[in-house]
């Protein structure tokens, strides 16, 4: 039986249909992680679930996120787990708690997916792909009853019934409770796009503003750089801002610098910019030698090389590490050893602002806590939960992003359950 049928009006209007009419009816907007991990827990109650999502499909931007290889979650201690959320760590605590990484790893098993922890701790499936996750994990909420509505967007309420845009024209539904799980404003094409805020607001819900987050930056490069290192990798450097430290491979673009530690650091570095207009980011260029053994190397004897020909073969400095060398001193800084060492072992780069919301890997900002019960039921709405990136909490990448949005779509969704009893 279809689950929409037209209206008696003129108009192009449709209305979901109830599929019992003694069950409660949920529905669950969004169909990534958090969405469908509030379904697993709602589909073992006696409830109809609905779950609707804007794109033609399930899950679009948890499978760009195992594109590079799925990591699903992170295997240090708890109590670091947890400091990862900065602030917002006291209101995550219980979800983080109640489905934990180890958790993660059992529920995977569970779909028939072996995980491992790699060498940084990091969680991934053995296979290190997305897809067959995703497809086992939708297979099994379809057959434990979930009702899929792909190609709706939800646009806010009409009255008391969610209403939602569809090739078919409008639809509408009246929901016993609901979980909104529409992510951030990162990724519009995969349908987080942060349209959510207007109903909300509308609502007098308070949204903390949505900003980038694991992110790249933007500096003032000159063109040599852009046109001749854009893309080139600055590979084993180290990163410091204020007492903030990450290792790892970053990369030059032709906008500025981002990957793995530039986005490690990333909040407070927008922050930073927020506050005071830019931020200056120091790269040490060679973090396995001290500052006394690179002045060492730079003082031995260069005759007639070139100062290129020099750091290649005292310091094996090449390419885009001695090209920004260029960019960030003076030529003076050249000829004194002293000074080069220091700008080789703390080069300053000014930052001036961050990517556009709509090309990183995640967004801060959100509802706020403050207007959340502990499921995140909305108090100015009862009925209405939120989970995910919706919230106003903001994490690194290295499997952290992932294990809230599953974690607080189940705290969600076990909320509903219980707000539906009582």
């Amino acid at each position: 039986m279809p689950y929409l049928y037209p209206s008696i009006q003129m108009r192009v209007t449709c209305h979901i249909m109830k599929t019992s009419l003694t069950k409660a009816q949920v529905a669950i907007i969004g169909g990534g992680p958090a969405g469908l991990m509030a379904a697993e827990v709602l589909c073992a109650q006696d409830v109809d679930v609905h779950l609707f999502d804007a794109m033609p499909s399930l899950g679009r931007k948890f499978l760009m996120a195992g594109k590079s290889g799925l990591n699903l979650t992170h295997g240090e201690a708890p109590d670091k787990f947890l400091s990862r959320f900065g602030t917002a760590q006291h209101h995550m605590e219980s979800s983080l708690t109640n489905f934990s990484a180890k958790d993660i790893q059992a529920w995977a098993r569970e779909l028939g997916i072996k995980t491992f922890v790699g060498t940084s701790g990091r969680v991934f499936p053995k296979n290190h792909k997305a897809a067959p996750l995703l497809r086992a994990w939708v297979r099994r909420l379809r057959a434990e009853g979930l009702n899929v509505h792909v190609r709706h967007k939800w646009i806010g309420w009409d009255g008391d019934a969610l209403q939602f845009e569809t090739p078919d024209g409008p639809a509408f539904m009246k929901a016993d409770a609901t979980i909104l799980a529409l992510g951030g404003a990162s990724w519009p094409k995969l349908g987080s796009d942060g349209a959510w805020v207007d109903p909300l607001s509308e609502q007098g819900i308070a949204i903390a503003p949505l900003r980038p987050a694991n992110c790249g930056f933007d500096a003032d490069w000159s063109d040599h750089i852009k046109t001749k290192f854009g893309g080139a990798p600055l590979k084993s450097v180290r990163l410091t801002f204020k007492d903030q430290i990450a290792k790892g491979d970053a990369t030059i673009t032709e906008n500025g610098l981002e990957s793995g530690p530039v986005y490690t650091l990333s909040a407070a570095l927008r922050d930073e910019i927020e506050a005071n207009g830019t931020a200056v980011l120091h790269i040490d260029l060679l973090p396995g030698l001290s500052e006394a053994k690179v002045i060492e190397a730079l003082n031995r004897p260069r005759g007639k090389k070139t100062m290129g020909t020099h750091l290649k073969r005292t310091l094996k400095l090449t390419g885009a590490k001695v090209a920004l060398l260029h960019e960030a001193l003076d030529k003076g800084t050249f000829q004194n050893p002293v000074g080069l060492a220091q700008g080789i072992k703390t080069l300053p780069i000014t930052l001036v602002r961050p990517r556009p919301i709509d090309e990183v890997i995640s967004t801060a900002g959100g509802i706020e806590f403050g207007g959340l019960t502990d499921g995140f039921m909305l108090n100015a709405k009862p009925g209405v939960f939120c989970a995910g990136e919706m919230l106003d909490w903001e994490a690194p990448t290295g499997g952290y992003l992932l294990s809230a949005c599953m974690a607080t779509g189940r705290t969600a969704g076990e909320a509903v359950a219980q707000f539906l009893k009582d």
